[in-house]
């Protein structure tokens, strides 16, 4: 996966996998391909559960309000997964750089891929431009990747429903 300055493909396949989990491993391999992955690794028989653990300790970034804390998990998970950036060339993509060991694991790669991605992002995006949607009752992560970083609902559809909520809000109280 080639990461934009931004690392909005990463952020926007871990918000993929967290907002709509796959059923199993098959169903990851895909997406992480239509996301924008080129590798394909062999499978291990806990791939889908370490997936999923892989996820679940990125909502714990997302769900961190606090800056200061939001980077000290990151910066453990990054710790964790990353390494130094290395040149590689693979699967016809060109030359690029990978900030992860070469370890064929799904998993592991996500991890890296993931809180690499979300660092990028937060960095040159802004440490409050991910989250999770603001129409109660959905708890969908958003990945604000909007000009004037002002993204609070997953979809256009949350977006009306709290606008129709406001609004009646208004009229009726």
């Amino acid at each position: 996966m080639h990461l934009n300055p931004y690392g909005e493909y990463a952020v926007l396949l871990a918000a993929s996998l967290a907002n709509d989990w796959p059923a199993d491993r098959a169903a990851i391999e895909e997406r992480t391909l239509d996301g924008g992955m080129t590798m394909v690794f062999p499978p291990a028989p806990d791939d889908h559960a370490a997936v999923r653990a892989v996820i679940d300790e990125w909502l714990e970034i997302v769900d961190e309000g606090d800056p200061d804390r939001r980077a000290a998990l990151l910066n453990t998970r990054l710790a964790e997964a990353a390494a130094y950036p290395r040149l590689t060339n693979h699967d016809g993509e060109g030359w690029h750089l990978h900030y992860r060991d070469d370890v064929p694991s799904l998993p592991f790669v996500l991890r890296a891929i993931i809180n690499l991605g979300t660092a990028l992002h937060l960095v040159t995006r802004g440490m409050h431009r991910l989250g999770r949607c603001e129409a109660a009752p959905c708890t969908n992560v958003v990945v604000d990747v909007t000009r004037n970083g002002r993204q609070r609902f997953c979809s256009v559809r949350c977006a009306n429903r709290a606008a129709v909520r406001r609004h009646r809000a208004r009229t009726e109280g």
